[in-house]
């Protein structure tokens, strides 16, 4: 189809070839280059290092290849697939494509008529940047083989004029900023930029220098100056990519120079608000745990970055970037499970019609992989065993099945499951606390689980850019668990627009009815409740939350022991006066459209019908077929509903869909009734038991002890294990065990005569701790320096100082019996 624009003579730069990715091996250290400082770019000449036009193009084709991807088949799938998607997308937006005054497709304006930083302005700026990524979908259509558009004379012409009109309009150095600032300062440069690496053979050098004055006015230098705002964590990565392509394409140093440089403040943990701290938790705006969100874009844009520059003028190294590395393991891989990433870390995301927790996960295990070839061999190999087995074990959306994956993520992808010298690594037995983000992952080999919870230092939850609207009590104790041949679709179909919020699996909540967005936009409430956290061995744990209901007079003491097969879920002290009821969700299983698994509550089998309710007074134990077992010590009033639900993604998020979808939900409950005033719950998690084998788990007396369940007290000893785990809300005795502060303790009784004990203080307040453990111990075998004296004979008696500083962290003692 002949072209609606007049054909342009171009500039034809001596461009570089496609060059296959070189990044294995470690980097090597950086060009000589003077401080960055607090303020300000470098001074010195010499901190622009050397560059001649060739590393310029090197450059360029490099970044062309981790656009485009490389060493794949266009006819083989899945490749075949995702390049027809492009060119089909591609030809939509040229054949849609209409430049007019304030837009460049129709009903996509960017002329605001009263330009400010409201919604109306986020919206025009969200069209702006709309523009800059549907022309860069083109430019990759035209660039990649098989697309059908691959080197369409047309196409190139629709993309230049596009350019020419965008910058002409409003992406310029004379236009004032309005709405997001994140479509000025990353989204539109980032899409700008790609797209000038790909069409660079058919610029001239006055667009080049156009374009780069453009992203020059709307990111200048100053960004850089201070990490603090909006310059930090994921925000800081999206920026110095910015700048490092605006200078490879405008062939300035000291660009380059600058942003690398201004790499270096993400690398170092953090002690308070944005970034990475030292156990692996991940925030970001100040108080989201946001690993699957802002965390999979930081380490996607550093990776990217690492792998640019290695070698160059300006490598990003130097004892920051094994920090960084050392994330992958810390902080990324406990929240991967067999192709999916928790949904307790993506926050706003999961309200995202569109995407999953295996969608997400997709491209962040394709970004391990990347960033894998910069780290050590051993390293290396590590995470590619790692990601193989999540490719292996995902039965319900492989990561090659996604379209939506980019071309450079698929080949990685499809380049490890063909690479027969990987072994798949199972999942490893561990569990790991993150109270710097009030989260908690407990694997087994068949079966994983994981904590999400509020504190006085991380919100309820996030509401902004009227996403995530109804996500307010994801951090009110949510038990999400998922199991190795089932249950890895549980929050994928639709699970977040159709699942009552009230009733997520886990929480205590009130049903005093909330508010869509309840705290107000971005107000990321956070309770006053400082116990949240607890202690672990590295294999089993203690873990506790004070509950406080956002909006709400709710208050409790929840409590989960994470075993061996099994969770011990524990609350105490239930109390509220909102007028309304009070439940305990034990579970919400999706059942998709048309699931009718069995429910057995001791040894009956119950309706299947929807619609049916039950209630049992004195339940023992309930049996969900095909997904877990629950036991119910002393037995308990349940509750259980099956029910068909309809919502709609705009419900949730105002960018999705209003159109009704239906889904079928298996609820199990406990009912603490209107106001209550110290009530209590006790039962025991079993992911993946069978009918006879919960029942046996129940009629068990020997096998599980509950020692306390108050609102002083909550603990549980397990003597096939060895364990004693007590959470201590306030000082006191429990068995065996006295604090004289709150504390959170775990006590391990090995088969080879030692015992671990671990000990924390989650609410950070303990200057002094005492701990008396009376069981005859011997000898202190090893202690950290938290300890300041230990007593051994017929106890043992620890001392530890001031624990104010340590976050939370667990102590670790290790002792000889008897």
């Amino acid at each position: 189809m002949p072209s609606p624009w007049p054909r342009r003579t171009f500039l034809h730069a001596a461009g570089g070839g496609a060059l296959a990715l070189g990044l294995a091996g470690t980097a090597a250290h950086p060009a000589p280059a003077a401080d960055l400082g607090p303020t300000g770019p470098p001074t010195a000449p010499e901190a622009l290092g050397t560059a001649s036009d060739a590393e310029f193009d090197t450059l360029r084709a490099r970044w062309r290849d981790l656009i485009l991807g490389t060493g794949f088949s266009p006819t083989a799938e899945p490749f075949r697939g995702i390049l027809g998607t492009l060119g089909a997308a591609a030809a939509e937006y040229r054949a849609t494509m209409a430049p007019a005054g304030g837009s460049l497709w129709p009903g996509r304006s960017w002329a605001d008529p009263d330009p400010d930083t409201d919604a109306e302005s986020y919206a025009f700026s969200a069209a702006m940047n709309d523009s800059c990524n549907r022309l860069r979908t083109m430019a990759e259509a035209y660039s990649q083989p098989g697309t059908g558009l691959t080197g369409d004379a047309g196409l190139r012409d629709a993309v230049l004029t596009g350019l020419d009109h965008l910058y002409t309009e409003v992406y310029n150095e004379r236009t004032t900023r309005y709405g997001n600032w994140y479509n000025w300062q990353i989204g539109a440069p980032q899409a700008l930029m790609d797209t000038c690496v790909l069409m660079y053979d058919h610029l001239s050098a006055d667009r080049i220098a156009a374009y780069c004055r453009a992203v020059d006015a709307f990111v200048p230098d100053s960004v850089f100056a201070s990490y603090t705002g909006t310059s930090t964590g994921a925000n800081r990565v999206d920026l110095c990519r910015g700048v490092v392509l605006r200078g490879i394409v405008g062939r300035d140093p000291a660009k380059i120079a600058l942003a690398s440089r201004a790499l270096e403040p993400v690398f170092p943990y953090v002690t308070s608000g944005d970034g990475f701290y030292a156990d692996g938790s991940f925030v970001q705006h100040r108080n989201v745990p946001y690993i699957g969100g802002y965390g999979a874009v930081l380490h996607d844009g550093v990776g990217r970055l690492l792998a640019l520059l290695r070698g160059s003028s300006w490598a990003v190294t130097g004892p920051g970037t094994q920090l960084f590395l050392d994330t992958i393991e810390k902080a990324v891989a406990p929240f991967l499970y067999n192709g999916l990433i928790m949904d307790n870390v993506s926050s706003r995301g999961i309200s995202r019609m569109g995407t999953s927790d295996h969608q997400r996960a997709h491209g962040l295990m394709a970004t391990i992989l990347l960033v894998g070839q910069g780290a050590s061999p051993e390293e290396n190999a590590r995470w590619r065993a790692m990601v193989k087995g999540w490719l292996r074990r995902d039965y319900h959306y492989p990561a090659l099945s996604n379209p939506g994956l980019s071309l450079i993520r698929a080949s990685l992808l499809q380049g490890l499951q063909d690479d027969g010298s990987v072994r798949a690594a199972p999942e490893p037995v561990e569990h790991r606390l993150f109270p710097n983000m009030a989260r908690a992952t407990h694997r087994r080999r068949d079966w994983a689980a994981s904590v999400s919870m509020a504190s006085n230092r991380i919100a309820h939850y996030e509401f902004g850019n009227g996403e995530h609207a109804r996500g307010y009590h994801t951090g009110a104790g949510w038990l999400s668990w998922w199991g190795a041949g089932f249950g890895l679709e549980q929050y994928s179909d639709a699970y977040w627009p159709t699942v009552d919020p009230y009733r997520l699996p886990g929480i205590t909540a009130s049903r005093k009815p909330l508010a869509d967005g309840e705290g107000g936009d971005w107000g990321q409430p956070m309770p006053d409740a400082a116990w949240v956290g607890g202690t672990t061995d590295g294999e089993f744990a203690a873990v506790g939350q004070h509950l406080k209901g956002l909006s709400s007079t709710l208050d409790a003491k929840k409590s989960w022991f994470c075993l061996d097969d099994s969770i011990v879920c524990l609350g105490a002290g239930i109390t509220a006066t909102d007028g309304h009821a009070v439940e305990t969700t034990v579970d919400n299983r999706a059942l998709g459209t048309t699931g009718a698994p069995v429910l057995t509550v001791d040894g009956r089998a119950q309706p299947v019908a929807q619609g049916w309710t039950g209630t049992f007074d004195g339940a023992s134990w309930a049996h969900i077929a095909g997904q877990a077992g629950y036991v119910f010590p002393g037995g308990t009033r349940l509750e259980a509903v099956r029910e068909e639900r309809t919502g709609s993604w705009r419900d949730i998020n105002t960018g999705g869909s209003p159109d009704p979808v239906t889904r079928r939900y298996l609820t199990l409950f406990t009912d603490h009734g209107v106001d209550p005033a110290g009530a209590a719950y006790a039962y025991v998690l079993l992911p993946g038991a069978s009918a006879h084998g919960t029942a046996r788990h129940a009629h068990d007396r020997g096998r599980l002890r509950i020692l306390a369940n108050s609102g002083a007290q909550q603990g549980v000893r397990v003597p096939g294990l060895g364990l004693t785990a007590v959470n201590f809300w306030s000082a006191g005795t429990v068995e065996r065990l006295r604090v004289s502060a709150p504390a959170s303790v775990l006590v391990r009784e090995h088969r080879d005569g030692t015992a671990t004990l671990a000990v924390s203080d989650p609410a950070r307040q303990a200057t002094s701790l005492e701990l008396v453990w009376n069981r005859r111990v011997s000898r202190v075998l090893s202690r950290p320096a938290s300890v300041t004296a230990a007593t051994t004979g017929s106890s043992l008696r620890l001392v530890l100082g001031d624990l104010t500083g340590l976050a939370g962290a667990p102590q670790k003692i290790t002792v000889r019996l008897g």
